[in-house]
């Protein structure tokens, strides 16, 4: 087994645990947790028997088209914000120029484009024609893999949304 690259951090969760070491495996890419039960203080961590449990592989959705429709869940990725979103990968070429949209009669959307690193390229909220859409312009600097992250706004849970990615031509 390969050497696991490590990230711990205790966090509660109501009902389930009372603290959670989460570690991530790097030779298989599993993200593995260790959880204690309710009673247990952080002093006596060491004289109980520490349970372990396999948490989903993070894995985007492949965007073989260029318009999706989806629907946003509480089973998405939580964003921390109280709202959730959705990955979609998409290779892109040097100098492709995209606009990106996302609509939502259900939720108020954000999309974002993500670069190998997590980071954000660009971002938008409310730049599409009907107040609460986005819209996205980006020209792409460097080939490779991006992810196009759908999410909701203001800790609103989701629903039905169109995300479309248009790769442009420049008019001469």
């Amino acid at each position: 087994m390969a050497k696991s690259k490590s990230c711990r951090s205790w966090c509660r969760s109501p009902k389930w645990f009372s603290w959670a070491i989460i570690s991530t495996i790097s030779s298989t890419g599993a993200i593995v947790g260790l959880a204690i039960s309710p009673s247990v203080s952080m002093a006596q961590i060491g004289q109980f028997k520490v349970s372990q449990f396999k948490v989903s592989q993070y894995r985007p959705i492949p965007l073989t088209s260029d318009q999706v429709n989806d629907i946003l869940t509480e089973r998405d990725i939580p964003t921390g914000q109280k709202g959730f979103a959705k990955d979609y990968q998409v290779e892109l070429s040097i100098d492709d120029r995209l606009e990106i949209s996302v609509s939502s009669n259900a939720f108020d959307p954000i999309v974002s484009l993500l670069g190998k690193d997590g980071d954000a390229i660009a971002e938008n909220d409310d730049g599409g024609s009907d107040g609460t859409d986005s819209l996205l312009f980006v020209k792409i600097k460097k080939a490779g893999s991006y992810i196009v992250r759908v999410q909701s706004f203001g800790g609103s849970s989701g629903g039905k949304f169109m995300l479309k990615v248009t790769k442009l031509r420049p008019v001469n």
